[in-house]
């Protein structure tokens, strides 16, 4: 696995995440079609920027009644998983009951707990509470909203996990934001920033003929022959 240095972290930060999907399918043709989320994951906070953090996968559960003494020790070494490096993190939870969103981990509290170890958001299918109460800045894409958070429990830490049909695994390059999330590989991050820079002149060429006055097919013929010209 290759590095990623600050400097790649914070250009992936300045482009939205549609942005970083057609950016991976010019330098990573094969992952065209997978590798993001592909169902509506509610963004109580779409005016946030975007978050570039890695994976830490968890399942969870809340419709099931678990021991305390489990409960407590899972969640510290969570907790533990969530503030080791690489860092920053982004928490990626998949809900593992057959009601999704039965109960909700995150709110004011957990929002709280994991700004303060470094992470950047969470990216769950399950359900969330709290949203006016939440940690300043702290980015929530998540499948529902719930008042209660039952019996919720982790079960398994650091594994594979679905979320919204993106397949995470644990220590993957997450870009995230009001859209939803897709997962970089890390080979292919020092050929983003040249590939950002050809798909805004290829863009640029579409949008200023589409901006013409008496803009015809014909003009749009022309401007996709100048587009097939950049390189």
């Amino acid at each position: 696995m290759q590095a990623v240095t600050p400097s790649q972290l914070d250009f992936l930060k300045s482009i939205d995440t549609p942005t970083v999907c057609n950016i991976v399918e010019m330098v990573a043709p094969e992952r065209r079609g997978h590798g993001y989320t592909v169902k509506h994951l509610f963004c109580p906070f779409p005016n946030l920027p975007p978050i570039v953090g890695f994976a830490k996968t968890v399942t969870a559960k809340a419709k099931d009644k678990v021991a305390l003494g489990d409960y407590m020790g899972k969640r510290l070494d969570y907790l533990d998983y969530i503030a080791s490096e690489p860092r920053p993190s982004i928490a990626v939870i998949e809900d593992l009951d057959d009601e999704v969103g039965y109960g909700a981990f995150w709110g004011e509290v957990q929002t709280t707990i994991h700004k303060g170890l470094g992470c950047l958001g969470v990216v769950t299918d399950g359900c969330v509470r709290d949203i006016t109460m939440m940690a300043p800045g702290f980015q929530v894409l998540a499948g529902s909203i719930t008042p209660s958070h039952a019996w919720v429990h982790l079960v398994d830490i650091g594994g594979a996990v679905n979320v919204g049909g993106m397949m995470v695994s644990d220590g993957d390059l997450i870009h995230a934001d009001r859209h939803g999330a897709v997962v970089i590989p890390h080979e292919v991050v020092a050929k983003i920033p040249e590939a950002v820079d050809l798909l805004a002149r290829r863009e640029r060429v579409i949008i200023e003929a589409s901006k013409r006055p008496g803009f015809s097919v014909d003009h749009l013929r022309q401007a996709y022959r100048e587009q097939d010209d950049i390189h």
